[in-house]
């Protein structure tokens, strides 16, 4: 008995001084955006990690001319692979929820505008009702593996859920290698587990929309502390927009309208299971509006939402889930 007791003792003791395994950190780019990682692993992933950052760029990167997508906007025989089956039918299902403020389908408006592939100098009121003939969620399907359109106009552009996505498939990765603490962003977007390297909760803070608007020095509007596996994503017309003329053009477009979205709204923060999820919700929240987005959000209870707008007095405001208060620390 004695000897059983001195063992586990010693088990214990070796256990407790064993060394633990260090955080390390990876950077770099992946569709046009940059990418950081940190996590707690015996050693470094990098390999493993740009080798599926590679193979998702591959499939979903409408930039890159052999990606599955861009192939199948040129209309060539391709079979969609897991990665894009994966982001399609989630694609669909925001489409579907949304009433259509999220379309994938959206990629010639997007290059219209500027945001995407191409872009036109001067948009007419008649090149976006020549485009909106071939816009619409509902004109593709997938049949097995092939992307079947309705017009061979269409073209798809995945950008608004993909980097999302790609947080997912890096975290899966990580976790295939027995990391538990972790935290993956690509160009904002954030799928995070376990702790940092102090031993706290992963913590993340939502800028204020209206300073970088004014390219002032960015202020936190909320600090959002993640103790659970959670799926982060923003979404803001002042994060990406250009000025013409004095007009300034974000790059939600509204899909109905062919236009760039001029909703109340200025900040969409999602939390979901997983990033994807979150990340095409954020963009379809920040073309609904304010009010259409709270009450949409509400009846998803998988998610909860941080929403930064402007009210009929034009005052600002912040609307927020109940679920946020966990994840906030106020009540």
């Amino acid at each position: 008995m004695k000897q059983t007791i001195a063992f586990l003792f010693l088990s214990a003791l070796l256990a407790a001084c064993a060394p633990k395994e260090q955080y390390f950190e990876d950077s770099g780019t992946v569709f046009h955006t940059l990418y950081h990682i940190k996590y707690q692993a015996p050693a470094l992933l990098t390999g493993q990690i740009d080798a599926e950052l590679q193979a998702f760029n591959l499939s979903l990167n409408p930039f890159n001319v052999n990606s599955v997508i861009a192939k199948i906007n040129r209309n060539e025989d391709v079979e969609a692979d897991d990665y894009f089956t994966t982001v399609f039918n989630r694609a669909m299902y925001i489409s579907e929820m949304s009433g259509g403020m999220f379309d994938i389908t959206c990629a010639p408006m997007i290059n219209l505008w500027g945001f995407g592939t191409a872009k036109t100098d001067s948009v007419t009121p008649q090149m976006i009702d020549s485009i909106k003939q071939f816009v619409g969620y509902r004109k593709v399907r997938l049949e097995g593996k092939r992307l079947i359109k309705d017009d061979p106009r269409i073209q798809l552009n995945c950008s608004a859920i993909a980097k999302g996505y790609a947080c997912d498939v890096v975290a899966s990765l990580l976790e295939r290698n027995g990391v538990e603490n972790y935290m993956v962003e690509i160009g904002g977007e954030i799928v995070a587990n376990g702790v940092n390297n102090q031993g706290n909760p992963w913590r993340i803070g939502i800028r204020k929309p209206e300073d970088l608007a004014l390219n002032a020095p960015a202020q936190t509007e909320k600090i959002i502390s993640l103790n659970e596996k959670r799926g982060m994503a923003t979404s803001g017309d002042y994060l990406n927009y250009y000025l013409k003329d004095g007009k300034k053009y974000a790059h939600t477009i509204n899909p109905k309208t062919g236009y760039p979205a001029e909703q109340n709204i200025l900040s969409a923060t999602v939390l979901a299971a997983d990033c994807m999820t979150a990340d095409g919700f954020a963009t379809a929240f920040n073309a609904l509006g304010l009010e259409e987005a709270c009450r949409l959000a509400d009846t998803l209870p998988e998610l909860d939402y941080f929403f930064i707008g402007i009210d009929e007095t034009g005052q600002y405001v912040v609307k927020s889930s109940k679920g946020m208060e966990k994840y906030t620390g106020e009540k």
